[in-house]
């Protein structure tokens, strides 16, 4: 009967893990002429398990290394839901830049498992299971394309830097395990009250320096520009999405529910992470000329003011985390789409000179990335804005003040790059006409446009709920 409730909880996980087994099957009998129908299956197989996600069962399985509870449950659905997007926009992408292989689809199924356990950890061993095999299929994206030199190049850097992350990682759960006795974080959290306090502090920063590490949080950033820049842009659109939310809400998860009582000692390292994640993601976004290695340099900054929130260390910040992660989420995936959109003499838009007097010839797409870019910068009424509200107010209760005034500022040096993004869109002469794109990706830009603004000021209401009762599932004060 136990096992039987345990599978029950479990079941989004195993709708996408057989699916991908499934497909990968089909694949390999099947070939290329396969991936449409492949693509197609994968996405339907991750609505699925968002929506059984949302009205299965919630508890604990496997002796509680699994925890299916109200936050986990908001996680899995953003995931899914962002992952069958990452799927559809890569379709098109891949057919047009002959990169197309029916492996993609798949890859994109085995990191929203190992994100889906992410958000499930209820110890340290489901915890490193998780991280490793969503990090195992991102290695892969990043090298997707085996021919170009920057992809190889990529994939190789996130590779060995991942494997020395999850070495601190490792160290880290291992000393936690030795000063705790046990490997689950309700235990852990009975031994952070006692006297064995003090002492786990030291594998708790080596635990927090693996998981900075995936969500990208200087000073363990050093991947990100690099594989943002040289990994196809699909797959980047995914790696900025849900995998960074993931990594967020374990983090949120491991240091609620397994190091509460310590939160004045840990909250000093998640400071420092993130107040330097805004500080060199605004500074080093200023004098980039390859948008994803701008977009790149936005992704540390913006998960340094998730931190802010989670360093408050309350109920509050967690759901203002979860507010800004998904707001960031959608701006982020449009601005990938919007590029993936345009293109220009047959070769895909990269350059941040490219943009050029985009209104000319593509006055919608021009106003697309404008509205994405006013938003992820902060500018109101847009999303980005509101995201930023959360974020500050929930550092602000949280005693934080000094640190979200820092991080204000870093957001203000950061208007800078986004403005100009604006400026040669709507002002400067074009080098020539952009050519369309697929129209998947356009879609996809339309659609978080018009989120950004106005359907976010009707959609915020219902997404404070959701988040609210999420974040109290921790327990925090």
């Amino acid at each position: 009967m136990e096992f039987t409730q345990a599978l029950s909880i479990a079941t989004p996980e195993l709708i996408v893990v057989i699916g991908a087994m499934v497909l990968l099957l089909a694949g390999a009998y099947g070939g290329d002429k396969a991936r449409p129908a492949i693509s197609l299956l994968s996405v339907l197989v991750l609505i699925a398990a968002a929506a059984v996600s949302a009205t299965g069962p919630l508890g604990q399985a496997f002796l509680g290394a699994f925890v299916n509870d109200e936050l986990a449950v908001f996680a899995k659905v953003a995931i899914y839901l962002s992952s069958a997007v990452a799927v559809l926009l890569g379709h098109g992408w891949m057919v047009r830049n002959n990169q197309a292989r029916f492996e993609y689809p798949i890859l994109i199924l085995l990191a929203a498992a190992g994100m889906s356990m992410m958000a499930s950890a209820g110890d340290l061993i489901s915890l490193y299971v998780g991280i490793e095999l969503q990090s195992l299929a991102l290695y892969v994206l990043a090298a997707f394309n085996r021919d170009d030199a920057k992809g190889s190049e990529a994939g190789l850097k996130y590779f060995v830097l991942g494997a020395l992350s999850s070495g601190l990682l490792l160290y880290g759960a291992s000393l936690v395990y030795g000063f705790a006795g046990s490997m689950r974080f309700e235990d852990i959290a009975v031994a952070a009250a006692g006297s064995q306090g003090t002492s786990l502090i030291f594998g708790l920063v080596f635990l927090l320096c693996g998981l900075a590490f995936k969500v990208s949080a200087a000073p363990f950033h050093m991947w990100t520009p690099d594989v943002y820049e040289g990994a196809p842009t699909p797959a980047v659109a995914f790696f900025a999405a849900a995998p960074k939310l993931a990594a967020m809400v374990l983090i949120a998860r491991t240091l609620g529910s397994g190091f509460e009582i310590i939160a004045d000692q840990w909250r000093q390292v998640v400071l420092a992470l993130a107040v330097l994640s805004f500080v060199v993601g605004a500074f080093g976004g200023l004098m980039q000329k390859n948008i994803k290695r701008l977009l790149a340099y936005s992704s540390i900054a913006n998960m340094g003011y998730a931190l802010l929130a989670i360093a408050a260390g309350t109920t509050v910040g967690v759901k203002a985390m979860l507010v800004f992660m998904v707001l960031y989420m959608i701006d982020v995936t449009g601005f990938f789409a919007a590029m993936m959109a345009l293109s220009r003499n047959g070769r895909p838009i990269e350059r941040i000179d490219d943009l050029a007097g985009l209104k000319a010839d593509r006055p919608g797409t021009a106003l697309v990335i404008t509205f994405l870019s006013l938003s992820v910068l902060g500018m109101p009424p847009f999303s980005g804005f509101w995201a930023k509200v959360y974020v500050f107010g929930a550092a602000i209760q949280g005693g934080l003040w000094i640190f979200a005034a820092l991080g204000l500022a870093a957001s203000v040096v950061a208007a800078f790059y986004y403005l100009r993004l604006i400026k040669l869109i709507w002002f400067d002469p074009s080098p020539g006409l952009t050519d369309p794109g697929p129209r998947d990706a356009q879609w996809v830009a339309y659609a978080a446009a018009i989120f950004s603004f106005p359907l976010v000021l009707f959609a915020l209401g219902w997404l404070d709920g959701f988040a609210g009762t999420a974040a109290r599932a921790l327990g925090l004060g």
